[in-house]
């Protein structure tokens, strides 16, 4: 006969513990008083609105017990994850347990009074969320949307070797994309440099309403569909508590002796074979020691329990009797002291000091977080002896910067570049230089730049992994960026809006230790589609990034190369914002020396006046850019204005920090009223040539004085054309741009008129010359600035 893993008294308090965190969990969601039931439960007692999740909330509970006694056994460094959704009640119950909560919120004690606090502040105005959020120690992941909970938990192991990160998946949850695609995620995890992580599938068999995919095919198929992904599942299935808690005390502590075996393989031998890392599916009914029935409908195991199983309010006053037995079934007066304290011997179940999972330094990353350490950007400075005088490719350059980051930073092991598998198309390909790309599935002739580690991960096409792996890794105190396509980028729009969301959250709690940026590259742009089209076109992405608050949001669209390399070593040493930056890959003029572009992205926005003619006079017209190809376009577009129309005065103003352009009042990068209308006038005409949408340029400024801006910039038009083409078919070419000039100041007279009706000459040529040669002009492909007098 085998030998229990837990010995009766360990069993019993153990399931003692459980009946702890139920009980809170089930007080968090309905009392606003009485919390010990020290007398008969009344109406009163209850909240008059109750909110929450309680199907979640016992597996949850139960899967930390067990955590819990194996960190202490074999002195683990290990925090959770939780994937379900609203499973806030188990993760608060069981750090409040564990003392961790109170040390972090003092008014939350540990006793009755703050046992009520406790229960009160639960979905409660002022008081915290129904999900797992920012506010709860040891959480960097927010309960509120499905699917993220793994790749973070990814994220995290990478350069950890000493951390397992246990992550809690729920059945509805491994339904989304995000979650599907990131089983595989165990083909990029070097067992000798990466930590370890442990899914544990909770398998309670619904969602709101609907049973759940992985719930309802049979046991042999969940088996190996696990298996085909690279996975060891073992099962802890059953609902009756005793047999449970043996299982899964047995279970947890053979994943925990595999992951440390094949660690213990891998280091000592330097073996890279890829491992079978272990897992765990949890079947346990949804709504476990919750009520069976209510009103005649069976409520525990169905989805019935998914929020709030019991309704307790004044039209159902005969349910209260019910709460309170529901409650009473968890024998508080067992568990608490007098005071209301958890009693010492269930106390001494939870770890201690930092290796309680809710005071993990990996879980406030910013404690964690040292600086980098930065190569000088200006030695990688592209050699301009005058503006437009030599073309560069601005991504090319920046792989070079980057290459030397890398290189600094190898031994710290603190920075990564994650992408879907586009380093080399966006041309950041001098980083393979020094580092190669972790890999650590089965490799072939031919590979390039694989191995079982390195600092780019980018052999994964999932946009959705990228961004889960890189929020993970900055969560848990370390440096990255994310590369990508611009149109693609759009895939995680959501992702990116609860990572701006967390750090908005996070900036409010004192205690919550600020962490790197979220940087974002995004080249192949929506100007650069050479081959692949309309479908490639959506510079939409900067919409979205605006949307958010002004303490996180930072837009860059340096116009060359020394630009961005003075933006991004900006980014890189920032924190706690999500910095957007545009740049391209093809070749373009290089405008500013490097200490005209450092000056020039220090002040984020500003008149070029080696291209404005102005200076000694009110300016006629100001043409102002955003973006590369928009730069390109305007200043192409001033030369031939100041060729024809020598005596219109120009004003250049070159925008390189999108968040300049909107007030002070509103973003601290915002210009001052003031210094807006210096730049841009109070009432002349401004042309202005933007990289992504128009519309976007107009909500930055609507309330701005010069109410005379025409901004031009993508309207959805492209196919597969030539690069000028694509400028013309959207309005912000350089033609089109001088007929806007034109159209703007009638003064202009026959001059204007006659320049005009050349440049529409010159659009019509275009089109036939490009029909016939498949390329465009002469003229358009050798332009160069000329510094027009």
């Amino acid at each position: 006969m085998l030998k229990n893993t837990l010995s009766s008294e360990q069993l019993e308090k153990i399931d003692a513990y459980w009946r702890a965190a139920n009980y809170l969990s089930v007080g968090q969601i309905y009392l606003y008083d009485n919390p010990l039931l020290r007398e008969p439960l009344k109406l009163s007692h209850v909240k008059p609105l109750v909110v929450g999740h309680w199907g979640t909330t016992p597996g949850q509970n139960f899967i930390y017990v067990h955590l819990n006694r194996v960190i202490k056994k074999y002195d683990l460094d290990m925090f959770y994850i939780a994937g379900p959704g609203h499973g806030g009640p188990a993760l608060v119950s069981n750090v409040y347990l564990e003392a961790t909560y109170s040390e972090i919120y003092p008014n939350i004690s540990q006793d009755e009074a703050g046992l009520k606090k406790l229960f009160t502040q639960f979905s409660f105005p002022g008081g915290i969320s129904s999900h797992v959020a920012p506010s709860t120690p040891g959480s960097i992941h927010e309960g509120g949307e499905l699917g993220y909970s793994l790749s973070h938990a990814f994220g995290a192991a990478f350069d950890n070797p000493d951390l397992i990160v246990a992550c809690v998946i729920g059945d509805g949850e491994a339904e989304t994309g995000p979650l599907a695609t990131a089983w595989q995620s165990n083909k990029f995890l070097n067992p000798i440099t990466d930590g370890a992580v442990l899914p544990i599938l909770h398998l309670n068999g619904y969602k709101i309403s609907n049973p759940t995919v992985l719930a309802r095919i049979e046991h042999e198929e969940l088996e190996q569909f696990f298996r085909g992904c690279g996975w060891t599942p073992y099962f802890v299935e059953g609902h009756e508590p005793e047999k449970m808690h043996e299982l899964m005390a047995t279970t947890l502590e053979r994943a925990i002796e595999d992951i440390r075996k094949i660690q213990k393989n891998a280091r000592n031998k330097n073996d890279i074979t890829r491992p079978r890392w272990p897992m765990i599916v949890l079947k346990s009914p949804k709504g476990w020691t919750g009520p069976k029935f209510v009103d005649g409908l069976q409520i525990e195991g169905t989805f019935r329990s998914h929020q709030v199983p019991l309704l307790v309010d004044s039209e159902h006053p005969e349910h209260v009797q019910q709460l309170e037995s529901w409650m009473k079934s968890y024998k508080a007066e067992e568990l608490f002291d007098e005071n209301g304290r958890l009693i010492p011997e269930l106390a001494e179940l939870a770890p201690k000091g930092d290796r309680r999972m809710g005071a993990n330094p990996h879980t406030n990353g910013g404690t964690l977080l040292r600086d980098l350490r930065m190569p000088d950007f200006r030695e990688h400075a592209v050699s301009v002896p005058s503006p437009g005088s030599v073309d560069g490719q601005d991504t090319l350059v920046l792989g070079n910067f980057l290459r030397d980051v890398v290189k600094l930073n190898q031994h710290q092991r603190n920075f990564r570049i994650f992408g879907p598998d586009e380093t080399l198309s966006n041309l950041l390909g001098a980083v393979f230089e020094v580092t190669n790309r972790q890999w650590d599935a089965r490799e072939a002739n031919n590979d390039e730049f694989l191995a079982p580690t390195g600092r780019v991960v980018d052999s994964m096409l999932s946009e959705h992994q990228c961004e889960g792996w890189l929020e993970g890794y900055l969560l848990t105190g370390r440096h990255g960026l994310f590369n990508s396509y611009e149109a693609f980028i759009r895939i995680v729009d959501s992702m990116f809006s609860q990572h701006a969301k967390w750090l908005k959250v996070t900036l409010e709690l004192p205690w919550r230790r600020k962490i790197a940026s979220l940087n974002y590259l995004l080249a192949s742009h929506v100007w650069q589609q050479d081959h692949n089209g309309f479908t490639h076109q959506d510079p939409g992405f900067l919409d979205h990034v605006i949307n958010k608050k002004a303490d996180i949001a930072r837009v860059y669209l340096p116009p060359d190369a020394n630009c961005l390399l003075s933006v991004f070593d900006h980014c890189l040493r920032s924190r706690h914002y999500v910095n957007v930056v545009v740049a391209g890959k093809h070749a373009l003029p290089q405008w500013l020396k490097m200490e005209a572009a450092v000056m020039h992205c220090t002040e984020g926005i500003g008149i070029w006046q080696w291209a404005s003619n102005d200076q000694n006079a009110e300016p006629d017209v100001v043409m102002a850019c955003c973006g590369d190809t928009p730069t390109l376009e305007i200043l192409a577009a001033v030369s031939i204005l100041r060729e024809h129309l020598p005596d219109l005065k120009i004003r250049v103003v070159n925008v390189v920090d999108l968040m300049k352009l909107q007030s002070a009042s509103e973003h601290p990068h915002g210009l001052s009223e003031a210094d807006y209308d210096s730049l841009f006038t109070t009432d002349k005409h401004i042309i202005f040539a933007f990289h992504g949408y128009p519309w976007l340029v107009h909500r930055l400024t609507y309330r701005r004085t010069n109410r005379n801006l025409h901004v031009r910039g993508y309207k959805e038009e492209g196919t597969i054309t030539t690069t000028f083409d694509m400028r013309v078919q959207n309005d912000l070419d350089r033609f089109h741009l001088v007929q806007d000039v034109v159209d703007r100041l009638p003064h202009l007279g026959a001059k204007g008129t006659y320049l005009k009706q050349m440049v529409q000459d010159k659009l019509i040529e275009h089109k036939h010359y490009i029909n016939k040669h498949g390329q465009d002009l002469p003229e358009i492909r050798n332009w160069k600035w000329g510094n027009p007098q």
